[in-house]
C-alpha cells in the first residue's frame, strides 16, 4: 500500500516505450491495464499515455548504430547489411525459446564448437563485451558494480563454427559476498563455468589506474586452479588512455613478460609492488582464503593479447574472428537460431535492473523487487507487458517516480527500446511502482 503522502495520486502519465502499430488505443490500453493492476485510491501507478510512430523509431533506432536490429526492423538497413552475419532474434515466447533450445542443432558435417569463459573483476566490460560478440544486446551493462547476477549463456554462430559465451558476474571475494549479502551466485558461477571452458578470456579495465597494474587475487586464483584452460588477455577501455604507452607497461606487467612462452622485450615495466599478495599455486576454489606466497601480478601463461575498446565494432571483430578460428571439431551445442539461453522474463527483467542501477542512486535500485503482471502477444502481435517494481520504503518509491513520474517514464521508454531491438517486434511497456507491504 502506497504511503499517505501519495493519496490521490492514483496515476501518472508517462512514455513507457510504447509503440502502437495495432488497433488497440493507448487509452484503451491504459483502461485494460489498470483494471489488470487492480488500482486502489492509494495505490502509486504509472500507465503509459503516449504513441511512438515510425519517425521516431528511425531517429530512436541511431542510438543502436549502423544496420542495427532496429533499423532492420524499420527497413532502415544500408545497402550493404546483406553481407554482414545474421544475428538471430530472441522469440517473445517462453515456450518457443525453450523449444528452440531443445532444438536438434542444425550443424554442417565439419561443425566446430569452442566454449569461452568471461572472468575479470566487476565492472570490467565483460557483458559489454559480450553483447558486442554477440551483435544484440542480450545482457545488462551497467556502470554499478554486480550487474550480471549470475552465469549467462550467449551463442555466435558463424559458417560451421560456433562458440558459446559464458558471461560471468565479477569474481569476487567470500569477505565480500558475506558483507554485501551478495547471491552466491556470484561467487561460485564463474568457478563452475571453468570446469567446462575450452577458452578463457580474462578482462581487465586499463582505464582504472587502481586496479589494472595487476590481475585480481580472485582471477589468479580461478587461473591457477584451471591452469590447463587455455587463456587470453583482453585489455579493455583504451580509449580511455590518454598516453597509450601506458599500454606496453601494463602488459608486461599483466603476463610477467611472457605471451605464448615468449618473453616480451620492453624496457619499462611495472615491478611488483611490497605488500602485494597474491593467492599461492595450492588455491583450490571460490571459498579458499588467499595464502601468502611469492608476490605474483600476472598471469605468464597467456597466449594472446588483445588491445580494444569493447564498444569499438572494428576492435571486437578482430576478437570474434579469433575466437571462430580457435573453434575446434565437435558437434554444435545449439540451433543457429539460438543467441541466449535466457527467457524472454529473464532479459525484460536484467534490462530492467539494468536502467534501475544507471537511474537511481546508490543502495537503492538493489533494494527494488519485480513482477511480472502480464506478458503476452497482442492482436497485431506487439508485445504487452505489464511489471511491477516493489521497493521497501516511501522514499525509494518518490526517487524511483521521480517528479511528476518522468524518471520512471525515461526507465520505461529505454527498456521498451532495447527490448524492441532484442526481439525484433512490437513493444508495449507499462512499469507500476508499489509500495513493499
Amino acid at each position: 500500500m502506497a504511503a499517505t503522502g501519495w493519496r490521490g495520486a492514483s496515476l501518472f502519465p508517462a512514455v513507457l516505450g510504447f509503440w502502437q502499430l495495432g488497433p488497440v488505443t493507448a487509452s484503451e490500453w491504459a483502461t485494460r491495464s489498470l483494471s489488470l493492476l487492480g488500482c486502489q485510491r492509494r495505490s502509486v501507478y504509472c500507465a503509459a499515455g503516449a504513441t511512438f510512430s515510425g519517425p521516431l523509431l528511425a531517429s530512436a533506432s541511431r542510438r543502436y548504430g549502423q544496420n542495427s536490429a532496429l533499423d532492420c526492423f524499420l527497413g532502415l538497413s544500408q545497402p550493404d547489411s546483406l553481407l554482414t552475419p545474421h544475428v538471430p532474434a530472441v522469440s517473445m515466447h517462453r515456450d518457443e525459446q525453450d523449444l528452440l533450445l531443445v532444438h536438434r542443432p542444425n550443424m554442417p558435417e565439419n561443425a566446430r564448437v569452442l566454449r569461452v569463459v568471461l572472468l575479470g573483476a566487476p565492472n570490467a566490460g565483460k557483458s559489454t563485451l559480450s553483447n558486442q560478440l554477440l551483435g544484440r544486446k542480450v545482457f545488462p551493462v551497467s556502470k554499478k558494480v554486480h550487474t550480471t547476477r549470475c552465469q549467462a549463456l550467449g551463442v555466435i554462430t558463424e559458417e560451421e563454427a560456433q562458440v558459446i559465451l559464458l558471461d560471468t558476474p565479477g569474481l569476487i571475494s567470500p569477505v565480500k559476498q558475506k558483507r554485501h549479502r551478495l547471491e552466491p551466485s556470484l561467487l561460485e558461477d564463474p568457478w563452475k563455468s571453468m570446469e567446462s571452458a575450452d577458452l578463457a578470456v580474462v578482462i581487465v579495465d586499463v582505464s582504472d589506474k587502481w586496479t589494472r597494474n595487476q590481475l585480481s587475487p580472485q582471477v589468479f586464483q580461478c587461473l591457477t586452479q584451471f591452469s590447463q584452460v587455455p587463456s587470453i588477455l583482453v585489455m579493455n577501455k583504451v580509449d580511455c588512455l590518454k598516453q597509450k604507452s601506458v599500454l606496453l607497461e601494463l602488459t608486461a606487467a599483466l603476463t610477467e613478460g611472457v605471451v605464448n612462452g615468449k618473453k616480451l622485450k620492453i624496457r619499462q615495466a611495472f615491478r611488483a609492488q611490497p605488500g602485494i599478495h597474491r593467492p599461492s599455486p595450492a588455491a583450490k576454489g571460490p571459498n579458499t582464503p588467499s595464502v601468502g606466497g611469492p608476490q605474483r601480478i600476472g598471469w605468464p601463461h597467456f597466449q594472446e593479447i588483445f588491445m580494444l575498446s569493447a564498444l569499438s565494432q572494428e576492435d571486437v571483430k578482430t576478437l570474434k574472428q579469433y575466437l571462430l578460428a580457435q573453434a575446434r571439431p565437435g558437434p554444435w551445442e545449439f540451433h543457429s537460431e539460438v543467441l541466449t539461453s535466457q527467457t524472454p522474463e529473464e532479459i525484460c527483467a536484467n534490462i530492467i535492473r539494468e536502467k534501475l542501477l544507471e537511474h537511481l542512486p546508490q543502495e537503492v535500485p538493489y533494494n527494488v523487487q519485480q513482477k511480472t503482471i502480464l506478458w503476452e502477444e497482442g492482436p497485431s502481435g506487439e508485445l504487452m507487458i505489464i511489471q511491477r517494481l516493489l521497493v521497501p520504503k516511501e522514499s525509494h518509491m518518490r526517487i524511483l517516480i521521480g517528479p511528476k513520474g518522468h524518471l520512471i517514464s525515461q526507465i520505461a521508454e529505454e527498456v521498451g527500446r532495447d527490448l524492441m531491438n532484442i526481439f525484433l517486434c512490437d513493444v508495449q511497456l507499462q512499469l507500476s511502482v508499489k509500495l513493499l507491504t
